[in-house]
Formats: C-alpha cells, sequence, structure tokens
C-alpha cells in the first residue's frame, strides 16, 4: 500500500451526496469552488460573504449561490450578525459541526486508537484498545466492533459518515527481534491486507496513510505546519518516525517511505574500510524510542506503559526518563542536522504519544545538542513543539476523507488561499 492512496469506494445507499455535482458543463468548477468555500472558511473561521468572496476572488453573486448550496447540504451555518456598522448587519458562516463526520483508526504496536472527528476536525468520540502488541487474531474483530459502537452511537448523524481513515506502520511486524517476537507473529501482520480487512467492517469508504505520515498531516492541517511551508517532523512513538512536507506538500517519496526517519544511521560503517568485524552502525530507532525507555522501566521493575503518561516526570521514574531523555536528545539532534543537510526547511517539529512535560524536555536538550555540531555552511533551523500530542495519528487518519470530500485539490493540504 503506498502512502495517502485510498481503497476503492464503497457507496452506502443511505449515504448523503456530498458536494454534488449540479449543472452540466461546469460541474467540476463549481464543485471546486464549493470546496473553496468551505477550505476558506476553515482556515480563517467564521466570515461574512463579502469576506470570502475578498478571500477566494469570487464574484459576490458566485459566493451567495455557493454559500446557499452549502448551507442546504448542511455543511455551512449562520452566525450572530455583526451589528454596529453602518447598514445592513453581516451574517458570518461557519462549518457545521455536524456537517460531515470521519473516524480515524490508529493501529499501533501498544494501542489502538479510534476517533470520531467532526466537520471542524473536533474530536467527538473515542475508543482505545491497549495490549503488549496486537494480535492480529483478536485485534481485528475489537475494531470491528468499536467501530459498530461508535457508527451506532452516531443515530440519524450516521449518514454523514464520510469515510474512514486508518494509520498503520507500513511494516507492523519490523523490527519484531527488538520486539522480542516470533518470526511468525511478525510474519502474520505483513501478509494482511489492513485496508480490505477494514473495508469489510464498514460501508464507507476506507483511505490508508503510513501512522508517522498521518500524524504529520494532522500537524499540517490543524496544528503548527499551518504556520510552516516546509518542515520535517519527527514522532517519538513506540518506535520513533517522521513525515516530510515541501512547500505545503506532504511528500511521500517513491515508496511512501520519505520521513523514515526510524533507519537513519548514527555513526559512519567501517566493514568497507577493512575492519570486518565492526559492527553494523546502530539506527535511531535504538536511542529515540519509547521501547528503549521501556526497557529502562521494566529494567528497574517499573510499569512500562508509564513512558507514555505523566508518570514518567515524576519519581521513581524520573531518574530514568532522563537518562533516556539525553540519549534521544543527542540521537534526534543528529536527525535533525542531517535533514537539514538535505532539505531546505522552516522548521523541526517534534511531537510524540508521551506528555507535554516530557516533550518540553526533550526539545530543550535536543536543541541543546544541536550547539555541539558544526553548522558551517548550513542555515541553521529551529526546532518546534508539535501541537497535537498523541492524538496526531489517529487524528490524521481521520483527515484523509475529510479531505478527500471536501478540500479542493486532493493531493494537496491547502494552508494559504492565492
Amino acid at each position: 500500500m503506498k502512502s495517502l492512496e485510498t481503497a476503492p469506494a464503497v457507496t452506502r445507499p443511505d449515504a448523503p451526496q456530498v458536494l454534488r455535482p449540479r449543472g452540466s458543463n461546469h460541474v467540476g468548477m463549481r464543485q471546486f469552488n464549493e470546496r473553496v468555500v468551505l477550505q476558506a472558511v476553515r482556515l480563517h473561521g467564521s466570515l461574512p460573504k463579502a469576506e470570502l468572496a475578498r478571500l477566494t476572488g469570487l464574484s459576490a453573486q458566485t459566493i451567495g449561490l455557493i454559500t446557499t448550496r452549502l448551507e442546504d447540504d448542511g455543511l455551512l451555518m449562520r452566525c450572530a450578525p455583526l451589528r454596529g456598522r453602518i447598514g445592513q448587519p453581516s451574517v458570518p458562516l461557519a462549518l457545521n459541526p455536524d456537517g460531515a463526520f470521519a473516524l480515524g483508526i490508529k493501529l499501533g504496536r501498544r494501542s489502538t486508537d479510534c476517533l470520531l472527528v467532526d466537520f471542524t476536525g473536533q474530536v467527538r468520540q473515542r475508543e482505545t484498545v491497549a495490549y503488549d502488541f496486537p494480535d492480529a487474531a483478536s485485534l481485528l474483530p475489537t475494531i470491528a466492533a468499536r467501530m459498530a459502537v461508535i457508527e451506532g452511537g452516531m443515530g440519524a448523524l450516521a449518514p454523514r459518515l464520510v469515510g474512514v481513515g486508518v494509520a498503520a506502520p507500513f511494516n507492523l511486524g519490523g523490527w519484531h527481534k527488538m520486539l522480542g517476537l516470533s518470526q511468525a507473529t511478525s510474519d502474520r501482520w505483513n501478509q494482511i491486507d489492513l485496508v480490505a480487512q477494514v473495508q469489510a467492517m464498514t460501508n464507507t469508504p476506507v483511505s490508508f496513510a503510513k501512522d508517522t505520515q498521518a500524524a504529520c498531516v494532522a500537524e499540517l492541517v490543524a496544528g503548527r505546519g499551518r504556520d510552516l511551508k516546509s518542515f520535517l517532523y519527527l514522532f517519538v512513538d513506540t518506535f520513533v518516525g517522521g513525515g516530510v512536507v515541501i512547500n505545503s506538500h506532504l511528500h511521500g517519496g517513491v515508496h511512501g517511505n520519505a520521513g523514515a526517519v526510524a533507519s537513519l544511521p548514527l555513526q559512519v560503517a567501517s566493514r568497507s574500510a577493512g575492519d570486518a568485524a565492526a559492527p553494523i552502525p546502530a539506527q535511531l530507532i535504538g536511542h529515540a524510542s519509547l521501547w528503549e525507555l521501556e526497557q529502562r522501566f521494566s529494567a528497574a521493575g517499573l510499569e512500562p506503559a508509564a513512558a507514555y503518561d505523566d508518570r514518567a516526570t515524576s519519581a521513581p521514574y524520573l531518574a530514568h526518563t532522563e537518562q533516556w531523555v539525553a540519549q534521544a536528545a543527542q540521537a534526534l539532534a543528529q536527525c535533525v542536522v542531517s535533514g537539514t543537510a538535505f532539505l531546505d526547511l522552516d522548521a523541526v517539529v517534534i511531537d510524540g504519544s508521551f506528555s507535554r512535560a516530557m516533550l518540553v524536555r526533550l526539545l530543550a536538550q535536543t536543541a541543546a545538542a544541536l550547539d555541539d555540531y558544526n553548522w558551517e555552511g548550513l542555515w541553521r533551523t529551529q526546532l518546534i513543539a508539535g501541537d497535537i500530542g498523541s492524538d496526531a495519528r489517529a487524528l490524521g487518519g481521520a483527515l484523509l476523507p475529510l479531505h478527500e470530500n471536501f478540500a479542493p485539490d486532493r493531493d494537496l493540504f491547502l494552508k494559504a488561499m492565492a
């Protein structure tokens, strides 16, 4: 499966005709203009028609026709009139939260999250399943049951569910020896067509994205990425990963692995120099992943799951956390310098499935570690904390079908009007 590809659509008999085409020769342009208007409201908040016309470059008459149609479709709603000015009070238009919904599913090595996200990007319902490592035979039926709970709880709004977005590692069974898993367990996951499995659970279209790229999408659309054109995104989870945004595009690469920082070597290989006994260089995954912090906690007789919550920055966990942060910061700093050497970046955004207090510590020490590098010939980039946190992957998954149905350009997460 390739990043951001959409599985074949399955049409629900009761599904609404989202932004249904109208007219004949100008169907495509009308639909595009409707999406441009929705995008303007999404980016700038509630807007009166005159401001929509200014931002989009469309005529007042066109804006009037479009907004009427979008109100009729339940995608826009009227806000309280703006009074106190000369003439008739203007009526701002806003996205209707109940206008459309999407379900985001993050399937990870330690937990699965199912989020119901409304048209404004807010999480309306959450289902979480935790485990040591997912067993396909039991987890897939559990996901189906949780999805049924969410869809069943939507009541009359169920027909406005426009799609399901799945975010998962390309190779969920990868690095199985590091995790202490058998080859058979690894192979079972690597042989599963995850999109087909989830599609069999629902009548709505299913999309797929690599988990860290989905997290990058969430940051791009709903987080700090709204103010950045090009950035490297680093997400620290059980295994560290990342994504790349170039000129407001999520860049997947030829094989969908752009930003696959887990495999980044942390030293120069020396076997080719005649040292046959030299070890293969360690990868970033072994130094900046929460899996490694889990091992530190386990060795001290502490609960490994504390790596993902506030306990990690409190006694008796804190001493072990500080050791891990120091190590992870050094490794992430090398990744930042390497990324800066290849990409002309506005910033590097760092986030993860840990507490915000942990993120503050990691960001500060990574910034300090960057001082140890020679930046001659490079423009030193800035480090920025991500806004989304542990929900980033599931939220990014949910944004895929919302974007597919309502954004002006299916290949670009637009952030600024021309």
